[in-house]
């Protein structure tokens, strides 16, 4: 990987990370106070997708910068995980929650359900641990979609 590419990746993954703050406060800002739940419709997938941000920025500025430490930056071509990867986790963390909320996933917020401090703090878990999720994701529809080779009883 070259001079320039490490530099772009850097400098990304900060504006990504910075940003994502930044944006998730304008938003706070304009939309009313969260603790209030004045926040409707798509404003609350918009903290989803920040928080999504976050947590896949910050992951992957820790993994570049102990690369990067490590000198083993080598491969040219590992410039499109460290582009896309967050990005991917931003859409995941917001799908996550529509998921859970739907029923499908069995995630119970039980303190106080209609608190987005919860669905906040899964977003950025699943930003942050993007990879690990889409594998464990995968699993479960594997699972849950499989077909049977045994035959039903209507057949």
């Amino acid at each position: 990987m070259n001079k320039q590419q490490k530099v772009f990746i850097l400098t990304y993954l900060c504006v990504l990370f910075f940003g994502s703050f930044l944006l998730a406060g304008i938003t706070w800002y304009n939309y009313g106070e969260i603790y209030s739940e004045r926040i409707h419709g798509l404003n609350y997938f918009l903290y989803y997708f920040f928080a999504g941000a976050i947590g896949g920025s910050l992951f992957h500025l820790y993994h570049f910068c102990t690369r990067f430490m490590a000198n083993k930056l080598t491969d040219p071509r590992e410039w499109i995980m460290y582009v896309f990867y967050p990005i991917f986790a931003t859409g995941t963390a917001v799908m996550t929650i529509t998921l859970i909320n739907s029923g499908l996933l069995a995630i119970d917020f039980t303190k106080n359900p209609n608190s987005v401090y919860a669905q906040i703090s899964i977003s950025f878990i699943v930003g942050f641990g993007f990879k690990k999720f889409i594998k464990k994701l995968d699993s479960i529809v594997k699972q849950r979609f499989s077909s049977n080779n045994t035959p039903s009883s209507t057949d």
